[in-house]
């Protein structure tokens, strides 16, 4: 039977491999400046996997029980990162949009933007470990 306590579980890896594959494909632009396909996928990727990451934050945040103890304070590390994780996702989309749409192309935007696609992609991988810290080591379904 289906729960509404199985839809967290269920979302949780879009979000890491949208982020975590989009900001490799930012990267990988700047080693071949050519494939301007490379920094094209990155945005797509970049704005699906910041819905992503809105839509299981959300369903962490409605869908999920609370805990207690050791395993209480390792979920409160996993939901401020989660939180971190949405907010700086938005900021590099509404960011990388405005250049996209204003056709700004000036360095210290693009640096901008690629330090806050690395910083969405450390914060995303570092809730991941946190929520299956959470799975593995309390045995506690999200």
């Amino acid at each position: 039977m289906f729960s509404t306590s199985h839809l967290h579980p269920m979302l949780v890896h879009f979000p890491i491999a949208l982020i975590a594959i989009g900001f490799l494909a930012e990267f990988a632009f700047l080693l071949f400046k050519k494939e301007i396909c490379l920094t094209k996928m990155g945005y797509y990727l970049l704005v699906v996997g910041t819905l992503a990451a809105c839509v299981t934050w959300l369903s962490g945040d409605l869908f999920t029980s609370d805990m207690e103890g050791a395993a209480g304070k390792v979920r409160e590390t996993h939901e401020l990162l989660a939180t971190v994780t949405v907010v700086i996702s938005l900021l590099t989309v509404a960011l990388r949009t405005y250049m996209l749409v204003r056709k700004q192309e000036s360095q210290p935007l693009k640096v901008l933007a690629f330090v806050l696609y690395a910083l969405a992609a450390l914060s995303v991988s570092a809730t991941g470990f946190f929520g299956g810290t959470l799975v593995y080591n309390y045995m506690m379904p999200l």
